[in-house]
């Protein structure tokens, strides 16, 4: 009976098992590889700490971690010892992770005047070139902004085939209202490269835009950005707004 490739990778140790399938696994689509082709946003949490705690040879590491502290607010939080304790944790390895999650606090709690600030088209696909442009998937994020258009955050809403059967408008206002944003513009990318709005790109932000003025939230503009730093305004091209 030829093996089932299904079961090849049950090792006697499971972690062996999972040390093997990741070896295994093609390169484009192993932690290091997806974060280059999707951007950090696209990775699990358990995939940036694989990255960060370089544990690719103990990739149960993130997982263990996960484990015993279930967010990363725990893991912040937690006691050096405890996580000292957790096995393939080094001093090496907690010194990263320490740092990585205070640079993540500091982030959040750096005064407003020090975020970015969008005064224009220009000035929005600027912060977003540098995670979106060259993508091989499509992505959309939300660009959310307060009442002085500094920046709050650039959430990932989609990633893959975007079109209209898939785009949920409320979800792109979600964290919008979570954090209570005075305004913000959607961007996504053309993996093509060009920057030309299609129909559906247009009828998408006619519905955003309505959706926007029911939940009290300015939907400043609609960018697409393509290849070699260019980009298209829907709102400075008329069209959806």
């Amino acid at each position: 009976m030829p093996p089932n490739t299904q079961l090849s990778y049950l090792l006697p140790s499971p972690e062996d098992g999972a040390i093997r399938l990741l070896r295994e696994t093609p390169a484009n689509e192993q932690a290091l590889a997806r974060l280059e082709r999707c951007g950090p946003s696209g990775l699990s949490i358990a995939e940036l700490l694989q990255i960060f705690l370089d544990s690719r040879s103990d990739p149960l590491l993130p997982l263990r971690l996960l484990n015993r502290w279930n967010t990363l607010s725990e893991l912040a939080h937690a006691n050096p010892a405890d996580l000292m304790s957790v096995e393939g944790v080094s001093r090496m390895r907690l010194a990263r992770l320490r740092a990585a999650l205070e640079l993540g606090r500091r982030m959040l709690t750096e005064p407003l005047q020090d975020r970015p600030l969008v005064r224009s088209p220009q000035d929005a696909a600027e912060l977003l070139i540098p995670e979106m442009a060259g993508l091989e998937q499509e992505q959309m994020r939300v660009v959310l902004l307060n009442t002085k258009n500094r920046v709050l955050g650039m959430p990932l809403v989609y990633q893959g085939s975007l079109h209209t059967t898939v785009i949920r408008v409320g979800e792109l206002f979600r964290e919008a209202v979570r954090q209570n944003a005075a305004a913000l513009i959607v961007a996504h990318n053309h993996p093509s490269g060009f920057c030309d709005p299609s129909p559906e790109d247009v009828s998408v932000t006619a519905e955003i835009v309505k959706s926007g003025k029911l939940l009290d939230v300015d939907v400043v503009d609609h960018l697409i950005l393509g290849s070699g730093g260019r980009w298209a305004s829907l709102k400075e091209r008329g069209l959806g707004f």
